[in-house]
């Protein structure tokens, strides 16, 4: 029954082209602009780009932010549509449920990292030490957990202008205090608490492993299991919102 879920996700996003090119497009768009505003900056001679640094950040914030919000509404619409409630009529499990939007949301995620990925590293030269691979693997991850937070997020909104008041609440927080803007250990301690707690965090330490070391480092991957763990937790406690019968 999962994959049965899976592919009816995947059917109802094919002929949502609107949606379609936001999971695949607005990402690479966004980068472009990124790139863009670092074009034209006067570096000293052999100091690295503003660009490698910012725009590897952002392979992994942006798919985070556009499943985020595809997602939640997406899952909105099938809990106010009613469609939800009659597939939990049948004899399909709640967690085969959920599992299986996760799964075809996530798809499209690993779609649009890739992507994102190609056009950072074939049009605009990305240049860090770690190969291309592992920054797929750490946007993939990070894409997802947009997807989980997004199913969750859903199950707490009435409306779709309900689900987007939820950005400035559980994804705008991560993107502060991730340790793009300020180096995480020159925060105050209390900022710094938070960040040592918030998924996006370990994603950027992931990426910064990647952009300084050729090779995977055991803090790379250390992080990339934190990550995992977090959004099968999360999986788990959307499954939990989900109902027999609505109110």
């Amino acid at each position: 029954m999962m994959l049965a879920t899976t592919r009816r996700v995947l059917e109802q996003l094919r002929h949502d082209h609107r949606s379609i090119a936001m999971i695949l497009a607005v990402p690479a768009l966004l980068l472009t602009a990124v790139y863009f505003l670092f074009k034209n900056e006067t570096l000293p001679p052999g100091a690295p780009r503003t660009f490698d640094r910012v725009g590897l950040m952002m392979l992994a914030i942006f798919p985070f932010v556009v499943m985020f919000l595809v997602t939640s509404i997406t899952m909105l619409r099938e809990r106010t549509s009613g469609t939800l409630e009659r597939l939990l009529t049948t004899p399909v499990h709640k967690s085969d449920l959920l599992f299986g939007y996760g799964l075809g949301f996530s798809i499209m995620a690993a779609l649009q990292s890739l992507v994102a990925t190609a056009v950072a590293y074939w049009i605009f030269d990305l240049d860090i030490e770690g190969p291309p691979g592992f920054v797929v693997l750490i946007a993939v991850i990070n894409a997802v957990l947009g997807v989980a937070l997004g199913l969750l997020c859903s199950a707490f909104a009435q409306t779709e202008f309900q689900a987007v008041q939820f950005m400035p609440v559980v994804v705008v927080p991560q993107i502060l205090l991730c340790g793009l803007f300020v180096a995480r250990d020159r925060m105050n301690d209390a900022l710094e608490a938070i960040s040592n707690v918030l998924p996006l965090t370990f994603s950027v330490d992931a990426l910064q492993e990647i952009a300084a070391n050729p090779e995977a480092t055991e803090q790379m991957w250390q992080d990339a299991a934190i990550m995992g763990a977090i959004v099968l937790g999360v999986l788990v406690l959307a499954s939990l919102t989900l109902r027999r019968r609505t109110a």
